[in-house]
């Protein structure tokens, strides 16, 4: 919001919110539409977006003028239609979805792939109601029928929390028992792959496609992914494959996606639009933009329509992921108990290896807490791999002599969520260790394959 001073002198101008205004400072003369303020800056300094589609900000004083403009908006942007800030106008989504094609549902959760960008003002707006996808994506009306658009809470995902999953996995199941092929999941890519994985284990019994997509790149940027992301995720979700997974770019380019098990799927780079690989596992397929799908793990569950997905979403977030490093300190354990966790997942390096004969070895402390009931899951921070627990005395201390639990080659955050939802239904620690050892949604392969690793 613009400071009182300015909102002031608008409201005496008559001038909202995209209107086309001259701003006069000094000898210089600005003209544009005016922006909304973003929530980060000086709320003195005036936005307005040029003809050339660069925005300014002005700081406005005492020497500044500020009045309508006279002239008219470029033809190419204004084109003689009113326009309201986050809609769309009617004549834009004339388009309505295929009542035949097969039903889908779509659950936006945040993100700019359940968005649109007004060229008008630059701003990004969500999407209210299905045919509003259309606006962006009209090839979706060739695939799917997307029957309702639900939209539970709005979240960058790294503000996500285990309630979220369980509030998304509530959506997925009501969905797909409304009779629905499939369903997609908007959502943010920073923590895309832990909600994978927690949806994989929440919804069992699953016969139908679950697609989570995201996009690297805003729908305002000529190299969005969003589009095809979400192209390839229709096609998914209404295809055999009836598992939880994450449908991206493959490849930097524009060629086909990947879907890959909800928990074997890792965010590898920052940035890249085929940031989402698969560890310690194939894809379970390749999608491309015309519908073609290529499966490369055959082990797969089949769709079955005649089956109803169990909703179990008992989950115990007091849970912690902790990662080893030379000079660590075992204390930040005896501090996380203190705090009331239930149980942790760690970090280790190389084969599931902690400081063992350091100055300050983990392995009494782990034992400590292992002996008062929490159960310590070991991963490896190489992510490709499986831990071993016989191979050096170290792991063989670590493993043998405490009772920690190996995680074969589950990745540390799908072994974190897990161990929560483990932990929602026992605290018997054998219990926890046969539960943490059973491979209930593909985060266990049986056998390391050369093929997997830098897929």
């Amino acid at each position: 919001m613009y400071s009182k001073k300015i909102q002031t002198l608008l409201k005496r101008k008559g001038i909202k919110i995209t209107d086309r205004i001259c701003v006069t400072k000094g000898k210089t003369v600005f003209e544009g539409l005016l922006m909304p303020r973003p929530e980060i800056g000086n709320p003195g300094c005036l936005v307005l977006k040029l003809d050339s589609g660069y925005n300014i900000g002005i700081e406005i004083d005492n020497n500044t003028n500020i009045e309508k403009a006279k002239t008219k908006e470029p033809e190419d942007v204004l084109k003689e239609t009113k326009f309201e800030l986050g809609k769309v106008r009617k004549e834009l989504v004339k388009l309505v979805f295929d009542k035949n094609k097969p039903p889908v549902s779509l659950i936006a959760t945040g993100g700019t792939i359940a968005s649109r960008v007004d060229y008008r003002t630059g701003g990004v707006y969500a999407l209210n109601e299905p045919k509003e996808l259309l606006y962006n994506i009209p090839e979706l009306a060739d695939i799917v029928n997307v029957r309702e658009m639900i939209t539970p809470f709005t979240r960058m995902s790294e503000d996500m929390d285990p309630q979220e999953w369980i509030i998304i996995a509530k959506h997925v199941k009501k969905s797909l028992d409304s009779g629905d092929k499939g369903v997609i999941v908007t959502h943010g890519t920073d923590t895309l792959h832990y909600t994978a994985a927690a949806l994989s284990f929440f919804l069992r019994n699953l016969y139908k496609p679950v697609v989570l997509v995201g996009a690297q790149r805003s729908i305002d940027r000529g190299s969005s992914d969003a589009g095809m992301n979400l192209i390839c995720s229709a096609h998914v979700s209404v295809s055999e494959i009836a598992e939880v997974g994450i449908c991206m770019h493959g490849e930097i380019n524009d060629s086909f996606c990947l879907f890959i098990r909800g928990t074997k799927a890792r965010k590898m780079h920052t940035s890249r639009r085929d940031a989402f690989r698969p560890i310690n596992s194939l894809p379970l397929a390749k999608i491309w933009p015309d519908g073609k799908i290529e499966t490369v793990n055959e082990e797969f569950k089949k769709r079955n329509d005649k089956e109803d997905v169990v909703l179990d979403a008992k989950f115990q977030p007091k849970v912690g992921l902790l990662k080893v490093y030379p000079g660590s300190d075992p204390e930040i354990i005896d501090y996380f108990a203190g705090k009331g966790y239930k149980g942790f997942v760690i970090e280790g390096t190389g084969l599931g290896h902690v400081p063992t004969f350091a100055k300050k070895p983990w392995i009494p402390v782990i034992k400590k807490h292992i002996k008062d009931g929490i159960p310590f899951v070991i991963t490896s921070q190489t992510l490709y791999g499986r831990v071993n627990p016989n191979v050096y005395t170290n792991l063989r201390i670590l493993y043998h002599e405490t009772g920690a639990i190996p995680g074969e080659d589950m990745l540390p955050e799908t072994a974190y969520v897990k161990l929560g939802w483990v932990l929602g239904h026992t605290e018997d620690m054998e219990k926890i260790k046969e539960m943490m050892l059973t491979n209930y949604a593909g985060e266990i392969t049986k056998r390391s394959l050369d093929k997997t690793f830098l897929y």
